[in-house]
């Protein structure tokens, strides 16, 4: 992107809403431009704070008093001049304040508004960044849980980023020594070039599958692990829903077959973000003690609750104490080695009833006990859960895979690198190793990347 040519744009960087302080900031051949019209300054030296008051060009009335900075082309966020203001929170001041800047003409042009992301779009246009960066920054954003923020630091300091030109670089060498192979084969070259190229592919590609085998840990982490609480009706799913939720989010009460529809709560669970999902109890037509018909709606919540159970990281399976140690065979072969089996209403059962086996044989995982209702074990429930929720993060600070984007981008290069042989035609194994390393530029967003760059900035908030 040209910045001598390109609009000059503006947008609060702050938060909306009233608050201590509201920052404004600038971008574009006429950011300085807007600084001398609204202070009357004319001088400003590169990132120093000048205590200014603001005045709106169109009427002459002071907004506010406040700081102003300025930031030189290329040294800046977006590499563009850039221009920052700060004054009062307050909605009033705010709104006229950006009433202000806009109202800035002038020789280099007017500032319009910016759209979502732009500021960052162009910082990755004017080099500023590469794409993985460009997502971190909208990860970090909008984080929740220490391990969003700790795995969007990551990113935006280059772990994967720097991953991938890395690869990248060894494989533009490896290309350049195939295709010295190819046309200058006459040439008095130094032996071995084809056996050298396919062990630096081969190690590349091991290098490259070794982070995809990685359980789609950076997606979980950024995303939300799914967490399905499963298990036959009026067990107290729903009941346990709210106690790990701390409110009301479901409906409880003692008919059985009361959620028919998937409920999710979102919720940091040791500083992961996890999505709960309650799910109709599942039982097949006739199951006793439930006489209940096998109508449609329960059918559907059924397959719903099987579908959310199939598809969740972890489940967390309820039995009922009442009913122990009786367990329904669906309820119980659900429970897999990351998942949490609790036996609920556990105050309705005798401890040493507690500790032996269900009818029908050992569950693994044992089940916890615990009273949803009135709290018991819920500490137990929430440690345990955490700890499986936690091991299935990871939590190494090696370079992660965190988008789809990035898994598609690098799954097609090591499919690349796989067909690649150097034995075979020359030809088409040169155009593997080209096909690889085009793939590899899409995930830093080197090549090919025009089509994306709207998908990747429109979720962006404004002044970012």
């Amino acid at each position: 992107m040209d910045s001598e040519t390109t609009d000059t744009i503006c947008a609060p960087a702050s938060g909306s809403g009233k608050a201590g302080i509201a920052v404004f900031r600038i971008s574009g051949p006429n950011a300085l431009g807007v600084l001398r019209r609204l202070t009357g300054r004319s001088a400003f030296e590169p990132r120093r704070v000048y205590r200014a008051e603001f005045s709106d060009p169109a009427s002459g009335e002071v907004v506010d008093d406040g700081l102003a900075l300025y930031f030189p082309a290329p040294n800046s966020f977006t590499g563009e001049d850039v221009a920052e203001i700060h004054v009062h929170g307050g909605r009033a001041v705010a709104a006229g304040m950006l009433s202000a800047i806009t109202a800035v003409g002038g020789a280099a042009g007017g500032v319009r508004l910016a759209e979502p992301g732009e500021f960052t779009r162009r910082a990755f246009m004017n080099g500023k960044m590469d794409l993985t960066a460009a997502e971190a920054l909208a990860d970090l954003v909008d984080a929740e849980t220490t391990a969003q923020r700790r795995q969007a630091r990551r990113q935006l300091s280059g772990a994967l980023g720097d991953l991938c030109l890395d690869w990248r670089a060894r494989l533009v060498q490896a290309i350049a020594w195939f295709e010295a192979e190819i046309d200058f084969s006459d040439e008095d070259l130094p032996g071995g070039l084809a056996a050298r190229t396919a062990d630096e592919i081969g190690a590349i590609r091991g290098e490259i599958q070794s982070r995809l085998a990685d359980r789609r840990t950076g997606e979980r982490i950024r995303d939300g692990l799914r967490v399905a609480i499963v298990g036959p009706p009026n067990a107290g799913k729903s009941t346990l829903l709210n106690g790990l939720a701390g409110r009301d989010a479901a409906i409880v009460s003692a008919t059985a077959g009361t959620t028919r529809d998937v409920i999710e709560v979102h919720l940091d669970l040791g500083g992961y973000a996890v999505i709960l999902a309650d799910t109709a109890g599942i039982r097949a037509p006739g199951d006793a003690p439930w006489d209940a018909p096998w109508d449609p709606i329960e059918a559907e919540g059924v397959r719903r609750a099987a579908r959310t159970a199939e598809e969740a990281d972890v489940r967390l399976v309820v039995l009922d104490g009442a009913a122990w140690p009786e367990v329904p065979t669906g309820a119980a072969g659900r429970a897999g080695p990351d998942d949490l089996v609790v036996l609920n209403k556990c105050d309705l059962i005798d401890s040493g009833q507690i500790k032996g086996d269900p009818a029908g044989g050992e569950l693994n995982p044992p089940p916890l006990p615990a009273s949803a209702l009135h709290g018991h074990g819920m500490d137990l429930v929430v440690a345990e859960l955490t700890r499986r929720v936690s091991r299935l993060s990871g939590g190494g600070e090696a370079p992660v895979v965190t988008r789809a984007r990035h898994r598609a981008a690098l799954e097609q290069c090591a499919e690349a690198l796989t067909r690649f042989d150097p034995y075979n035609s020359s030809e088409l194994a040169a155009e593997d190793l080209r096909l690889a390393a085009r793939s590899l530029g899409r995930v830093i967003g080197e090549i090919d990347v025009e089509d994306i760059l709207d998908v990747i900035f429109r979720d962006f908030c404004i002044g970012k």
